[in-house]
């Protein structure tokens, strides 16, 4: 067959999408019945011939960020696994893809079989949609609360940033800052439901002025942490949501001639290469971002291999890593 024109002419006789056609092609298991029918009486009028498999498959991986230490350890992950399936991947990444509107367009691709979307901008609705026209896909760390019928694969946020506060508390800290990302991104949202936590079983409440949300890079933890470090009173510790904020709080407490873990003590989040570099080395939480990776692409070939995952919102345990940079409270 001349596949992308052959293909184009099933589908508009048959009256589904493209995506459809191609799943039909390749004798995929997620297809209606009476739509397959649909797509095989086409081909039999076209003179197509009938369905089996025309080739690998290909998953369309959508990562709208750069590929820096965290997004790059999850990509390549699921680039190394999709290879050991036998699948193609086809890379959509980079800020300038947020702008895009490719859920609206994937289930049209004559040669994308099903999608991975790492951390996507678009809300529930749209993926509900996308979800509603019958294409597969897999969520790789969720930015919002995934719906009911969408399968997602995330960190255990509350109870990693629940151990990491817990463990200053244990140290005597009862005064800590928090260096937050952005406002009503699920990880953020449960990271500091976890820090609220591990206050409340302490009996302290949390002070909202200590809380500070900013975009996650060095440079917005510098300008939070020195904002803390120059209030009346500072507080005794920072949690940072992420290593590089926690490495921009390290520059604002050594420009204010503050040692780090003696005079203030700073934690992060991730476990990037970034907290073993600083000094002293951040104490931390793990994610297993790659095994995050790993786990979307075994779910999503579930998916195209006909089975209805049980468990659609799986959450990876995460590890505390106390390195150098967190020290009892000063005294």
């Amino acid at each position: 067959m001349n596949r992308r024109a052959r293909v184009r002419d099933i589908a508009e006789a048959a009256g589904v999408s493209i995506a459809t056609v191609s799943r039909v092609l390749n004798d995929h298991v997620n297809v209606a019945p009476r739509t397959r029918e649909l797509v095989l009486r086409a081909m039999a009028r076209s003179g197509a011939d009938a369905p089996g498999r025309t080739g690998r498959r290909t998953v369309h991986v959508r990562c709208p960020y750069l590929l820096t230490d965290y997004f790059g350890l999850i990509v390549s992950s699921i680039a190394e696994t999709l290879r050991l399936h036998g699948v193609r991947m086809v890379l959509d990444a980079g800020v300038a893809a947020q702008h895009d509107d490719v859920l609206s367009t994937l289930p049209d691709e004559p040669d994308v079989d099903a999608a991975i979307l790492v951390l996507p901008p678009e809300d529930g609705d749209r993926l509900v949609a996308l979800a509603r026209r019958g294409f597969p896909f897999v969520v790789a760390d969720p930015r919002t609360a995934p719906p009911p019928d969408v399968a997602s694969v995330s960190a255990a946020h509350l109870a990693g940033a629940r151990a990491l506060t817990a463990h200053l508390v244990g140290l005597g800290h009862r005064d800590i800052g928090v260096i937050a990302g952005p406002v009503e991104w699920l990880a953020g949202d449960a990271r500091t439901a976890g820090h609220h936590a591990a206050l409340a079983q302490a009996g302290v409440l949390p002070a909202r002025h200590r809380v500070h949300h900013v975009e996650p890079t060095a440079a917005e933890g510098l300008r939070a942490a020195s904002a803390l470090l120059d209030e009346p009173r500072r507080p005794t510790a920072i949690v940072c949501f992420n290593d590089k904020l926690a490495a921009g709080a390290l520059q604002a407490a050594h420009d204010r001639g503050l040692r780090v873990p003696r005079d203030l003590s700073v934690a992060g989040f991730d476990d990037i290469d970034l907290s073993r570099a600083t000094r002293p080395a951040l104490t931390t939480v793990r994610q297993p971002l790659q095994e995050m990776g790993r786990i979307a692409v075994t779910q999503l070939m579930r998916v195209l291999d006909g089975h209805r995952p049980e468990a659609l919102h799986l959450e990876l345990s995460t590890t505390l890593v106390v390195r150098d940079s967190t020290g009892p409270v000063p005294t």
